[in-house]
């Protein structure tokens, strides 16, 4: 198969629009759109709709794509093994995060790392609901969970630890918990579910947390509304550390069982599809997030 006209196909979904993509690789309309309709043939599918206003993917291009990022990415991955180039830090990145982590850590870096990388775009798909990463496209996700999909590969970012808080008017009206077992009479405010947690000690002891227990009426699927509801006094929640570092610090935000760490094996992982050949514009990105966040994370300093 061409990979000229893969990539050309490629640059024509990113851009949706034929004249654009070939101007990238040199081609005038005609012969991109030529070369476009003869990779149509081979394959028997229509990959793009095209009318005089606008071009998109059809079903079938959607299919299609992943495998042809795939096929470029593996050709581009044995010429450099081969020596015979090096290989370049260019197109569109797709990359999947929590919205409320991406917000406070990553978007405020963007515009260094573009600066730094003029031959990358990046398509960005922030929100705290967790989606197949694979069946998305993306080239890259962040995650704050253990991972348990066998076809992901990782690296980890840095620590995910998990606190009980709540805001010093919440206690003051209602009582600080002093033992595991004082949460069942309070308020609770809970992050997707009331799945029960376990709560571990400095000195190992261990301790079950289950929302089912307390007054847990407010569940949240999005991390900056627990902390808000948190921060106006609605209860006592669970929280990311680097969700709420600064509150801490500056004591709008107390943590509630001190001596207490959720236990759910929560790291933050940045993934990718294990089929996936690490291509130079994942590469970079992975490293420029370490090197910015992962190499000394400020919440760790809490």
């Amino acid at each position: 198969m061409d990979t000229d006209s893969l990539r050309l196909f490629v640059l024509a979904a990113e851009k949706l629009n034929i004249s654009a993509a070939g101007r990238d690789l040199g081609m005038p309309p005609a012969v991109a759109s030529s070369r476009l309709a003869k990779l149509e043939q081979s394959l028997g599918s229509d990959l793009l709709h095209r009318s005089t206003r606008k071009v998109s993917l059809s079903t079938e291009g959607e299919e299609f794509l992943p495998f042809a990022r795939e096929m470029l990415a593996q050709e581009d991955a044995a010429r450099a093994a081969l020596g015979l180039t090096r290989p370049q830090a260019t197109g569109t990145l797709r990359f999947a995060a929590s919205s409320t982590f991406a917000q406070l850590y990553i978007v405020p870096l963007l515009p260094e790392f573009l600066d730094r990388y003029p031959g990358i775009s990046l398509d960005l798909k922030l929100s705290d609901t967790r989606f197949d990463l694979i069946e998305g496209s993306f080239d890259l996700a962040l995650r704050n969970s253990a991972i348990e999909d066998s076809s992901l590969k990782g690296r980890k970012l840095a620590r995910d630890t998990r606190i009980l808080c709540a805001s010093p008017v919440y206690l003051a009206r209602r009582g600080t918990p002093q033992s595991p077992s004082d949460l069942n009479g309070h308020d609770l405010i809970a992050f997707q579910s009331k799945a029960p947690r376990q709560l571990v000690g400095k000195d190992g002891e261990v301790a079950q947390f289950d929302p089912r227990d307390a007054q847990c009426r407010l569940v949240t699927d999005d991390g900056r509304s627990l902390k808000l509801a948190t921060l106006a006094g609605a209860g006592i929640s669970m929280n990311s550390l680097w969700n709420i570092h600064a509150e801490l610090q500056e004591g709008s935000l107390v943590r509630v069982l001190p001596e207490y760490e959720v236990d759910d094996q929560s790291v933050l992982w940045l993934v990718y599809p294990k089929s996936n050949v690490l291509t130079a514009k994942v590469r970079v990105f992975i490293d420029f997030l370490l090197e910015k966040i992962g190499r000394s994370p400020v919440w760790e300093k809490t």
